[in-house]
C-alpha cells in the first residue's frame, strides 16, 4: 500500500467515510484511504481482472465472518475496476433478492444490479445511458477519421450500419437478438428526440417489465422474451460481451451478503440457488462467459454448513472444499475461494494509527491520544476471550470511533478515564501475551508500514 496517511482527501468523500465506519457499515467510496493488509486477496483478485480483459471469465467466493472485511474487500476491489476502466454491478442479496426464485426474486437481483451499473465516469451508478451514449460517440469517432463528415447525408446511415454491425455479434447469444434489437431501439429513439420510447428501452434493458404484453406496449415493437426470474444470468453475459465492444476491459459483478442463500428455509428453494451458482461457476471456468468476473462474498457457514451451505450440494462441495494439501501455515489464492483470517496485530495497530489521522483531518482537532495509548486501546480489544482470532475490524473500530468522539467533545476527559485503570495496570502482564503487538511501548506512529 502506499502511505496516505497524510493525503489530503476531498471532504464529502472523507465524512462519508467516518460516518460509515463508526456505524460499522463499509464506506461505498473512499475504501483505499482505510485500506491495511490483504495484499495477498487484493492481488489474486487483480489478477482475475487482468483474465477477464484478455476474454477468460472468473469467479470468487470471499469467505469471513461478519465484519471480517469482506464488504470493505469487495468495494476495494469493486473501487481498483472502476479505475482500470472496468463496468462494475453490485447487490446485497436479501430475502427478496435471490439468485433463483419465483415471483420476481431472481430479477430483483438482476434490477438491482442495473441500477448500480458504474463505469469509471460514472462510479455511483445508473451508469446505463452514460455507456450507451459513450459507445456511440466513440463509433461517431470512427466514422470522422475514416474522413465522414458528420454534416454529410452518408453520416447518420454509416453510423447505423457500424452499430447494428456490432449488435450482430452477440445477437446468436442467448437473449442476444431481443436486447440488440433493444439497444438498437434506445439509439434511434435518442436521435428522433423520442424519450418515452427511449425510457422503455431502458426499462426493459433494466428488466422491469413483468409481462410480453406490457413490454410490447410500451416499446411499440414486438420481443420474444423478456428478462425475468429463469434467464437473467443471460443477460448479465450479454452485458458483459458488450462491455467489451463498448470500449471497456468487462464486467465485474459483485454480489454480496450471500448467506441469505443459506437461511432460505425450504430445501428445494434453497438448492436451486445453488443450482444457480453451479451454473455461474461452471460457465465462467470453462469459458462461456467471456469478459465476465464474479465475487460472491458470504459467512463460512454459507460455505462449509453440510446441512444447509454449499457443502450441502454436492456438485459445489466437490468444486469449493479445499484440498487435503491445502492447511493454514501454506495460502492458496489460486483456488475459486478466498477465506478472510483476521488481520495480524501490527495492521489492527496500524488501522487505528490511520483512522485518528482522518478522524483529525474530519474535524480539524488534535486528538490527545498518544502513540502507547493507542497501542493500549489494541491490547485491550485483544484481551477478550476469543479476540486472538475472533476480533474483527468493524467491532474494534467502532469502539476507536466512539473513543475519539469523547475525546474530542470532552476536553477535560483523557483516554484513561474513558477505558478505565485495567489498561495500564495489565500493561505488564499484556507486553508477555502472545497476542500483544510486536511495537514496544515507546510507540512511533512512523514506524507503521503503509
Amino acid at each position: 500500500m502506499t502511505n496516505n496517511q497524510n493525503q489530503k482527501i476531498p471532504k464529502r468523500i472523507l465524512a462519508s467515510l467516518i460516518a460509515s465506519v463508526s456505524a460499522g457499515v463499509v464506506p461505498r467510496s473512499g475504501a483505499p484511504y482505510i485500506a491495511i493488509g490483504r495484499q495477498d486477496e487484493i492481488g489474486a483478485l487483480l489478477s482475475d481482472l487482468e483474465l477477464i480483459n484478455e476474454g477468460g471469465g472468473s469467479m470468487r467466493f470471499l469467505v469471513g465472518r461478519y465484519g471480517s472485511g469482506k464488504s470493505f474487500l469487495i468495494q476495494l476491489i469493486r473501487g481498483y475496476a472502476l479505475e482500470r476502466d472496468f463496468l462494475t454491478a453490485d447487490c446485497d442479496l436479501s430475502p427478496e433478492r435471490r439468485l433463483y426464485g419465483s415471483g420476481g426474486a431472481g430479477v430483483a437481483t438482476y434490477r438491482e444490479l442495473m441500477k448500480n451499473l458504474a463505469s469509471k465516469a460514472a462510479p455511483d451508478g445508473g451508469a446505463m445511458p452514460k455507456i450507451i451514449a459513450k459507445w456511440v460517440f466513440s463509433l461517431q469517432g470512427e466514422l470522422i477519421a475514416e474522413g465522414i463528415s458528420p454534416d454529410s447525408p452518408a453520416f447518420s446511415a454509416r453510423l447505423d450500419a457500424k452499430l447494428f454491425e456490432c449488435l450482430r455479434e452477440i445477437e446468436f447469444l442467448v437473449g442476444g437478438f431481443d436486447f440488440s434489437r433493444v439497444i438498437g431501439e434506445y439509439y434511434r429513439a435518442k436521435q428522433r428526440g423520442d424519450d418515452m420510447r427511449a425510457a422503455s428501452c431502458l426499462r426493459w434493458l433494466r428488466g422491469e417489465f413483468s409481462t410480453k404484453s406490457e413490454a410490447r406496449r410500451e416499446l411499440g415493437f414486438d420481443v420474444s422474451t423478456i428478462i425475468g426470474d429463469n434467464n437473467w444470468y443471460d443477460f448479465l453475459k450479454l452485458w458483459a460481451s458488450l462491455s467489451k465492444m463498448m470500449g471497456y476491459r468487462g464486467l465485474i459483478v459483485f454480489i454480496d451478503e450471500c448467506v441469505n442463500l443459506y437461511k432460505i428455509p425450504h430445501r428445494v428453494s434453497r438448492e436451486n440457488n445453488y443450482e444457480k451458482i453451479l451454473s455461474m461457476f461452471n460457465d465462467t471456468l470453462q469459458g462461456r462467459a467471456p469478459h465476465l468476473g464474479l465475487v460472491l462474498g458470504g459467512t463460512p457457514q454459507f460455505l462449509e454448513d453440510q446441512r444447509r451451505g454449499l457443502f450441502s450440494y454436492e456438485a459445489l462441495r466437490s468444486r469449493l472444499c479445499d484440498s487435503r494439501f491445502s492447511s493454514e501455515k501454506h495460502k492458496n489464492f489460486v483456488g475459486p475461494v478466498i477465506r478472510l483470517a483476521r488481520l495480524s496485530d501490527d495492521e489492527l495497530l496500524a488501522l487505528v494509527v490511520r483512522m485518528t489521522a482522518l478522524h483529525a483531518q474530519n474535524f480539524n482537532w488534535t486528538p490527545r491520544i498518544t502513540g502507547e495509548e493507542q497501542v493500549a486501546f489494541v491490547r485491550l480489544c485483544l484481551e477478550r476471550a476469543g479476540a486472538n482470532t475472533m476480533i474483527t475490524p468493524r467491532e474494534m473500530l467502532r469502539d476507536y470511533m466512539t473513543l475519539l468522539n469523547i475525546l474530542m467533545q470532552n476536553p477535560t476527559v483523557d483516554f484513561a478515564s474513558i477505558v478505565g485503570s485495567t489498561v495500564t495496570l495489565k500493561t505488564e502482564e499484556v507486553e508477555s501475551t502472545p497476542t500483544a503487538p510486536a511495537k514496544s511501548t515507546k510507540f512511533d506512529p512512523s514506524d507503521i508500514d503503509f
